[in-house]
């Protein structure tokens, strides 16, 4: 009887525990087709977290729509390149391009195949595709340093591989700065496994030089080089501006694969040569499932709970995407190409910095997910100043491309300092802040000379944004000057955040142009684009995050504040169509990145439940789970930061202040596991589609009445627990002690 007995409890066991549901893993969540339609400019190769090598497919075209090289529109694919960058604005990068085929390779001219969307998957680290033209399959999988092809193909009685060395992003149809245009290319042919060279090209930011190595699974039997549409009579070896290499193989069985792996570096060929190394005996499914395991590891630093399957889609591939960039510069041997054009020895070196975007949201969630990783970007950036003599501002292959204003490696630095990360040295980064800050250039001395930017003698004509961004800079370095306690300096840079007021306009309530006369430039439209980048004074009034309850006040009061932002979001006028209409809310450009804080700022005059409503529009109309399911360009991972940031019920309205806005969370529960090993939860009760507003909270099991989150409080562990509700509290986070930024006002 006893043994029956624990026979039956054995097999009730047994039944339970195969009926447990094991836990899914969140890269199962992850689309990287998200962004590659409309204006995401993402691309959906394969890659490890921050790694140098981004291997994607090409599809052959140029314009805006292909920045990144692949653009979901498309139905060809033209090669499968290994530097990609992920939702910028100009074309470039996409170098050392193979493409497989069974057919006798064309002299000279470019190949590509069709193919079908239904044929084609991706997820983190992985991407596959049937080329329609040859019935070969090809999957991509790749490590930090070194890239790895799989193509399976159909029987053939010969099969080539095309390696085009002269190929880059709007190489053959370059207009203006865009355009990655080949400067030399150089092959050598080391054996019938491994050939090696370089790829010199003039681009978005400059010269830059991109090394390569390359190594099959099996011996090809001929190598044909064409330079400039000449064939050339070496088979070993050959330079020129424009360089192809056709590998020819034997044929092919139903089902026999050809791998091939490809290493790159900015230093040496040498280095990349070392990039081989990364992948042993190629193993597919083992770097694969290597790269799928780096992955969830980074997924798993926010955890999210809904039953809503494309939200959770939504979100994790918003999280994938602000691990694209900066990226890893320094080679397998740990050498990389600086600023200087010299080599140099570096570790965990980065690059890829679009700063004037990702200061806002994706530095930091960084400080919240990337902390250890943190101090080497920012050694970075002190690295890039040393062979520069500034702080990046839009910063490439440690090359500056300097196309948006600002100064804005300072907040993030500042930030970090102020956070009290550590791993670099504060002093170095102060007089790298302080040093950037007093440079001569994109019109940063006129702003010294005269308080603001006088537009006559920009010759842009973006005289407010950049008076208003340096503003926000400014204030960044008075910070940590008061920090470091040195008086002096924290006196000027405060100063100095105070002239955003010499263009606000009292009499229109907006900033605006004036000339170096200090007279008011006329005419004056608010939805005209002259005097600012990427905006105009409808968007950029509201960008004085350091200073929001001084520009309460020379705005009128809250109750004018307010009524502004309701004309900004609901009003009648319609925006003048200078730019892409994607994202556009009343007047709000949300689609680019001066509008991202700005639904937040209804808290700031005691009103939340407006901010809940203009931040759950936004997440719910211009966010989704498809190919156009970015709002705008991704611009390195800021709009998607905007998006995960605001999911889990905050954001950073002054991304350097070490507050959090609440908002309205989409997730249930979000859990941070942070550096420190602490645990921080949200958790919203009763939420739902209509219940976005926040009745109460508490923090820690206490009554929480503040509309924000301290980043001390979120590093210290524990769980903020807000009630959600369908209508307005009427006085949680009403009161002025409990509005976020007192403790900026600037005296």
């Amino acid at each position: 009887m006893r043994t029956k007995t624990l026979l039956f409890s054995f097999l009730v066991l047994l039944a339970l525990s195969c009926n447990r549901k094991s836990p899914e893993k969140l890269t199962s969540f992850v689309n990287p087709f998200i962004g590659t339609g409309e204006d995401g400019h993402t691309f959906p190769g394969a890659l490890v977290p921050f790694g140098m090598v981004q291997l994607s497919p090409d599809n052959g075209d140029h314009g805006y729509n292909w920045c990144s090289g692949y653009h979901y529109s498309s139905d060809h694919i033209s090669g499968f390149s290994h530097t990609h960058y992920s939702g910028t604005g100009a074309e470039s990068l996409c170098d050392i391009s193979l493409f497989p085929t069974v057919n006798a390779l064309p002299a000279w001219e470019s190949v590509r195949s069709d193919f079908s969307h239904q044929e084609e998957s991706a997820s983190p680290g992985y991407y596959a595709v049937m080329l329609k033209s040859s019935g070969i399959k090809v999957e991509l999988t790749a490590t930090t340093h070194c890239g790895l092809h799989r193509y399976t193909f159909p029987d053939s009685k010969s099969t080539s591989l095309r390696l085009d060395i002269g190929f880059g992003n709007g190489a053959e149809a370059r207009v203006g700065h865009n355009g990655d245009e080949p400067l030399e290319c150089y092959f050598k042919k080391l054996d019938d496994h491994t050939v090696v060279g370089f790829r010199r090209s003039m681009g978005f930011v400059g010269e830059r030089c991109v090394y390569f190595a390359a190594q099959t699974s099996k011996s090809f039997k001929e190598v044909t080089l064409f330079a400039d549409s000449i064939r050339l009579k070496s088979q070993i070896e050959a330079n020129a501006i424009r360089l192809k290499a056709n590998l020819s193989f034997d044929g092919t069985r139903s089902g026999e694969e050809l791998l091939v792996k490809v290493a790159i570096s900015s230093a040496s060929v040498e280095g990349a040569m070392a990039g081989l190394n990364e992948i042993k005996d190629f193993n597919f499914e083992m770097v694969r499932s290597a790269a799928d395991a780096e992955w969830e590891k980074e997924l798993q630093k926010i955890e999210v709970t809904s039953e809503d399957k494309i939200f959770k889609e939504t979100f994790y591939t918003a999280v994938y995407h602000n691990y694209f960039a900066p990226f890893r510069f320094d080679d397998a041997q740990g050498k990389y190409t600086g600023a200087d054009k010299k080599v140099h020895t570096g570790k965990n070196i980065y690059t890829l910095s679009s700063l004037w975007d990702t200061f806002r949201a994706t530095a930091p969630l960084f400080t919240l997910t990337q902390t250890e990783r943190l101090p080497d970007i920012i050694n970075s950036y002190l690295a890039f100043y040393h062979q520069h003599g500034l702080l990046p501002s839009w910063e490439m292959y440690f090359d500056e491309a300097n196309v948006m204003p600002g100064y804005h490696a300072v907040p993030i630095i500042a930030d970090a300092i102020l956070k009290g990360v550590q791993g670099f040295n504060y002093q170095e980064a102060f007089e790298a802040m302080k040093t950037t800050a007093n440079e001569d250039i994109r019109e940063s001395d006129h702003y010294r000379k005269y308080g603001y930017v006088p537009d006559d003698l920009d010759p842009r004509q973006r005289g407010v944004t950049k008076t208003v961004e340096y503003a926000f800079d400014d204030w960044c370095i008075a910070l940590v000057a008061r920090k470091m306690d040195l008086t002096s300096n924290y006196v000027e840079f405060m100063k100095r955040s105070g002239y955003w007021r010499n263009v606000f306009d009292a009499a229109s309530g907006f900033v605006r142009p004036r000339d170096s006369k200090g007279h008011w430039m006329l005419p004056f439209n608010p939805v005209e684009s002259i005097g600012f980048q990427e905006g105009n004074a409808w968007i950029y009034t509201w960008y004085v995050t350091q200073d929001l309850y001084g520009l309460i006040e020379v705005m009128g009061g809250d109750a004018l504040f307010d009524r502004k932002l309701d004309s900004l979001y609901h009003g009648p006028q319609k925006p003048k169509q200078e730019f892409s209409n994607d994202g556009y809310f009343g007047l709000s450009q949300f689609s680019n990145e001066p509008s991202h804080h700005v639904p937040y700022l209804y808290t700031y005059v005691g009103k939340p439940w407006k901010t809940a409503e203009t931040v759950r529009t936004i997440l719910t109309k211009f966010y989704s789970n498809q190919p156009n399911g970015l709002c705008g360009n991704d611009d390195c991972g800021q709009t998607s930061a905007w998006y995960v940031l605001s999911a889990v019920g905050f954001y950073p309205v002054n991304p350097a202040s070490g507050e959090y806005v609440l908002g309205s969370p989409l997730a249930d529960k979000s859990v941070f596991r942070l550096g420190n090993g602490k645990v921080f939860t949200i958790r919203a009760e009763n939420l739902s589609r209509q219940n976005i507003y926040i009745q109460k909270a508490t923090l820690n099991g206490t009554t929480y009445t503040k509309s924000f989150l301290k980043h001390s409080d979120i590093l210290a562990g524990g769980e903020l627990v807000l009630t959600m509700n369908s209508t307005p509290s009427g006085s949680w986070g009403v009161n002025p002690a409990d509005r976020p930024g007192r403790m900026m006002e600037v005296e």
